[in-house]
């Protein structure tokens, strides 16, 4: 498993430190299948990424949960009937300006029509 959180991410965070901008909300998780080379093995994603190797569906976060003074998990859960078929290997943070803040890539899962999945996420500092 591989996660970062990306520059834009950052840079939001930076410039709200210094007044001169505004961190915003994280309101959507991405899913994709690009989180894996053509062998199976997970790929490292880039600070510098600004969207997934092979998005394939954008949903609103469903529940948050704080961690602790540094930690915040975000959850979203998709039903049986969304991504029926799909092989889900990575994942992105998504934030109200529509910046991807957090990327997270691991192995795939496959996802049946009669199950439903929770994804979750850790944004830490």
């Amino acid at each position: 498993m591989a996660e970062i959180t990306t520059i834009a991410a950052k840079k939001k965070i930076l410039l709200a430190r210094a007044g001169m901008g505004q961190v915003q909300q994280i309101v959507e998780m991405a899913f994709g299948s690009g989180g894996v080379d053509e062998d199976g093995n997970v790929i490292t994603p880039a600070e510098e990424q600004m969207n997934l190797n092979n998005e394939i569906y954008r949903k609103e976060i469903t529940d948050i949960e704080v961690v602790s003074d540094t930690k915040i998990k975000y959850c979203c859960e998709l039903s049986e009937d969304e991504l029926a078929g799909s092989r889900i290997s990575e994942l992105a943070l998504v934030d109200a300006e529509g910046d991807i803040v957090t990327i997270k890539n691991f192995a795939p899962k496959e996802k049946d029509n009669d199950f439903t999945f929770t994804f979750k996420v850790n944004d830490a500092m």
